[in-house]
């Protein structure tokens, strides 16, 4: 019993490190301080897209086994490259890693400057060039030492937040704030689509395979424990991250009257350590924070050129480390605040999709794996991603408007739900209709 407890723990610890991150951190500060008294309805929404799905993610991949590719490509090769691609460098270089640079200067570095410094491009510039140098370095030299600093941060991370929330609940920072915004009328769907910007649902796609391949190098390669280890290593950093987001969502309802309704969640952290603790609230927190980014920013890096160096073998590790690294440190000068402006949009996009894929994953063996069953339910969902996509970068297109808004829980964009269960159902019908020939097809394969 001990053994399987140790066993299982450290399991889940490993895959808490990897979730755990700047963007779970600077997130549920600002959509607290916005929720306000709606906080348990969008709390609710927040956790089912930044806790469950991503659960769901690792059991599905832990199902299934192979990689993300392998996984994929069952609706049709080319898709799987495409959509492989495009959630990695989601997690790379286009958003994730960018923020790391962004998120270590807002939390940081920051909160030591003047207000008048502040305002100015220099200090942003000048921690990312510093930050982005330090990732090239250890990317392209690995060492234990990245280990051992994992190792150690991901405890002390959890000890700072857990020393906030405490004082945040014993001595509130101030009274709970109003709902502001969209949170007045629709706290639940918008924060179901705020967890959309903790990555965590695309990520769980490639944590899950790491924790299989990590398991098997560690010499469980029964199949049946592999799942079961992974599944509880999802449950256990699924526990470690609601604690994780409720607490800091509580500081930021409790923040506003202190710290003013602030732009990122990166700012309302770091002035509320400031409240809680004073000075040494801010030092520790910045010191852990940068940490934080710096490893995760390396181990993105790394898996990037990683993958796509198998995709591309003619383009070296070493080169797409650089290219990688060098694209991160320009995306990240926009400033933490506009690159979650330029994340959401795309994310609105992907993330339907990813979930109706994850689904389907979980349960494909009843419809044999089929593509038809696939593409039937993912068309109609990527179609309504789009324009939830395009909507919230601003852009309206009538009769796509007209079309799209018509669809029952549109006005909360989850207008691709009943689409997608309705492809599904029709794609079941198919393959049920034609399953004797597809089968006979197959086996002369």
């Amino acid at each position: 019993m001990v053994k399987f407890l140790k066993e299982n723990l450290a399991v889940g610890f490993m895959l808490f490190a990897l979730f755990l991150g700047a963007g779970n951190i600077i997130f549920p500060p600002s959509l607290g301080q916005q929720a306000g008294s709606e906080y348990i309805p969008a709390m609710i929404g927040f956790l089912i897209t930044g806790v469950g799905l991503p659960l769901m993610g690792i059991v599905a991949v832990a199902l299934n086994g192979g990689d993300l590719q392998e996984v994929s490509k069952r609706v049709h090769p080319v898709f799987g490259i495409i959509f492989t691609s495009v959630v990695y460098l989601s997690i790379g270089p286009l958003f994730a890693i960018p923020r790391t640079g962004a998120t270590t200067y807002s939390i940081g570095v920051a909160p030591f400057l003047s207000a008048e410094a502040q305002s100015g491009w220099m200090p942003l510039f000048f921690t990312t060039l510093i930050f982005f140098a330090l990732v090239l370095f250890l990317a392209l030299n690995p060492s234990k030492l990245i280990d051992r600093v994992g190792k150690v941060l991901t405890p002390l991370l959890l000890l700072v937040i857990v020393l906030l929330a405490v004082k945040s609940f014993i001595t509130p920072i101030g009274p709970i704030g109003d709902a502001q915004g969209p949170y007045v009328t629709q706290a639940f769907s918008k924060g179901f689509t705020e967890g959309y910007l903790t990555l965590d649902v695309l990520a769980s796609l490639v944590f899950g395979i790491l924790i299989v391949q990590s398991l098997a190098a560690n010499g469980i390669k029964n199949r049946i424990k592999q799942v079961k280890m992974t599944i509880n290593a999802g449950i256990i950093a699924a526990l470690g991250l609601a604690f994780v987001y409720i607490s800091l969502a509580y500081i930021g309802v409790t923040s506003p009257s202190v710290t003013g309704y602030l732009s990122d969640g990166g700012s309302i952290i770091a002035e509320s350590s400031r409240v809680l603790y004073g000075s040494a609230g801010n030092i520790i927190l910045s010191a852990v924070i940068i940490l934080a980014c710096l490893t995760t920013a390396i181990g993105l890096v790394a898996a990037n050129a990683t993958f796509f160096n198998k995709l591309f073998p003619k383009l070296s590790y070493q080169l797409l480390v650089v290219v990688f690294t060098v694209f991160s440190f320009l995306i990240s000068n926009f400033g933490l605040a506009n690159l979650i402006k330029i994340t959401l949009p795309v994310l609105m996009f992907i993330y339907p999709i990813t979930i109706v894929l994850m689904l389907l994953v979980m349960f494909d063996k009843l419809f044999d794996r089929r593509p038809i069953v696939y593409a039937l339910a993912l068309i109609p969902t990527a179609f309504i991603g789009l324009y939830d996509g395009l909507s919230t970068a601003g852009i309206k297109i009538g009769w796509y408007s007209k079309l799209i808004n018509s669809l029952p829980l549109a006005e909360q964009s989850l207008g691709w739900l009943l689409p997608a269960v309705i492809g599904l159902v029709i794609g079941w019908i198919i393959h049920l209709l034609t399953k004797s020939s597809y089968q006979l097809k197959m086996s002369t394969k």
